[in-house]
């Protein structure tokens, strides 16, 4: 299981709309299916999101997670 998440704005927000989304190959093909809707999430929020629930060392993830928000709002930043 994994948490998908859609990128959007809303009310000059970032962040994105989040689902728990469990990985199958019920057909041969791989399909996700969703579990649960979080609804939108801000940006700030989706890296302790993806913690909770992605499989893995919750710390790791977190830290990694972080980095990436870190480095596009630094991206943002340089593009003005």
């Amino acid at each position: 299981m994994f948490v998908h998440v859609v990128k959007s704005t809303r009310k000059g927000q970032k962040g994105g709309h989040c689902s728990l989304v469990e990985s199958s190959r019920a057909t041969g093909m791989p399909e996700h299916i969703k579990i649960l809707n979080f609804g939108f999430i801000t940006r700030e929020r989706i890296p302790y999101l993806k913690a909770a629930f992605n499989t893995g060392d919750p710390a790791q993830i977190l830290k990694n997670e972080l980095e990436k928000i870190a480095a596009l709002e630094e991206e943002e930043k340089k593009q003005g």
